[in-house]
């Protein structure tokens, strides 16, 4: 009789296990369907968006207009690169990221930038942990910003690894940052260089461009 009692326990749990192991394994399969998916892992498909506004002038320089940038990105880069449609007359060389969460400036998030001046290319160097953070900086350009043809800048990003002794890199872009904002409407009001996609993931960052 004992060894049936210690038989018929021995069944019961590994029925038990059984089950337990089936709950855990459908708990984990729903708990992994139920993570928001990210923009493709493959940095090639990092997706960011931004806008420009009318900065403030620069009292050392009046007769330049400021366009103040922002930006934000799904996954890390390690460079980024403005296109502005106005020749930039200058930059700030130093440009550093805020955490998408805190708002305060987080170290992980800084860029060296250069180019030539004036030039249609503002280049910029460092590390970005992407999440969404966002990025703020000046440039200049000669003249009212809001002066038609208001200036409509392109951002196109990098990324670069090293796996083992092998260098990967990769690039996403170009992203549209539109006209300034704070300008007056105009008959151009609206337009991009690169035409709207609705269809398109939009986060907080992103509102009418004017």
């Amino acid at each position: 009789m004992i060894v049936a009692a210690v038989s018929r326990l021995r069944s019961r749990l590994g029925i038990a296990l059984a089950v337990l192991a089936i709950a855990a394994a459908a708990a984990l399969l729903l708990n992994h369907s139920a993570v928001p998916a990210t923009a493709d892992q493959n940095p090639n498909n990092t997706l960011c968006k931004g806008h420009i506004t009318k900065g403030k002038p620069d009292p050392d320089d009046p007769d330049s207009g400021v366009v103040q940038y922002t930006f934000a990105c799904s996954q890390a880069i390690t460079g980024y690169q403005l296109q502005p449609s106005k020749q930039a007359t200058g930059y700030e060389t130093e440009v550093f990221g805020s955490n998408f969460t805190s708002k305060q400036v987080d170290a992980a998030d800084a860029f060296s930038c250069a180019g030539d001046i004036p030039g249609f290319g503002v280049n910029c160097t460092g590390t970005y942990k992407g999440g969404w953070d966002t990025v703020t900086s000046t440039f200049t350009i000669d003249g009212d910003v809001c002066a038609e043809p208001r200036v409509d800048p392109l951002l196109t990003v990098t990324f670069a690894s090293v796996n083992g002794s092998k260098v990967q890199q990769y690039i996403a872009g170009p992203f549209d940052l539109g006209r300034p904002r704070g300008c007056p409407k105009s008959a151009l009001s609206g337009k991009t260089r690169i035409p709207a996609d609705t269809d398109e993931p939009t986060t907080q960052l992103v509102a009418p461009i004017s």
